[in-house]
């Protein structure tokens, strides 16, 4: 009696639908990457939010000591923990992209048997992680100044995670897109960090003029901000559940691009 031996085709994938070894090794070899040199991507954003929260707070000094000397920087602290997300979590996955095309060790993440969605998911996790890390001990720092408490828990997770995994997949494209540095610094300065200063986050879009109040409707960044703020504040510049319906469609969006993009290969494969 013959013994007939199956073996999956050259190619085949063994692990099932979901690869969880490979997506759990590269999740941890992202979070490896931004902790081992955690003063430049957990301490500095910290730093630098706490030196916005004391050149605030000296500049409107008058003012606040005219009416409740706390109101406007409990007004800040969302804002800026939001800077701090969306700024780190584009940051993480733009530079490890950029880093493994420079260094030419991204064939070392595109040989392993991971599908373009895990690849997706991996980085976009590991950029997740650094923005929330960055949130909570900013979250902490800042409570020397005001202490904030939530008022809605359900918005400040979901606010928070929205705005660290679009943020983290437009780092992924960017970094992508970029075939050197500067590059990843236009769009940091010329896109990303533009549209976080004028979302909302010193001040509340409702004291604009109506013009550029709706303009700042536009602009999904602020609808983070205005969500964060309602979480901790329990108030807010728009409907809230606009800006839940806005930037889920968003996140969808951009993950459907990540998805096409990782797929075809481009700008990654020779």
């Amino acid at each position: 009696m013959k013994m007939i031996l199956k073996t999956a085709p050259f190619g085949a994938r063994e692990f099932g639908r979901v690869n969880w070894l490979g997506l759990w090794t590269l999740y941890k070899k992202e979070i490896g990457r931004f902790m081992r040199v955690w003063l430049q991507t957990v301490l500095a954003p910290i730093v630098s939010n706490v030196l916005f929260m004391t050149v605030f707070m000296l500049a409107f000094a008058e003012q606040r000591a005219a009416g409740d000397p706390e109101a406007f920087t409990r007004f800040l602290i969302p804002g800026l923990i939001m800077l701090g997300i969306l700024g780190n979590a584009s940051a993480n996955s733009s530079s490890s992209i950029m880093t493994s095309k420079v260094n030419g060790s991204i064939i070392d993440v595109l040989m392993p048997p991971l599908s373009h969605t895990e690849l997706a998911v991996a980085y976009i996790g590991g950029a997740i992680t650094r923005g929330i890390l960055v949130a909570i001990v900013t979250t902490f720092a800042l409570s020397f100044f005001a202490l904030i408490m939530p008022v809605h828990v359900w918005a400040i997770a979901y606010f928070s995670l929205s705005a660290a995994a679009s943020m983290g997949m437009v780092g992924l494209l960017t970094g992508i897109w970029a075939e050197k540095f500067d590059q990843l610094a236009v769009v940091n300065q010329f896109v990303i960090l533009p549209l976080s200063f004028l979302s909302g986050t010193f001040y509340s879009v409702s004291s604009l003029p109506d013009a550029l109040y709706k303009i700042s409707l536009v602009n999904p960044l602020f609808y983070f901000i205005d969500g964060l703020r309602y979480g901790f504040l329990g108030q807010a510049d728009s409907n809230i559940m606009v800006g839940v319906i806005y930037t889920l469609l968003l996140n969808l969006v951009l993950f459907i691009v990540c998805l096409k993009v990782l797929k075809s290969g481009w700008r990654l494969k020779a």
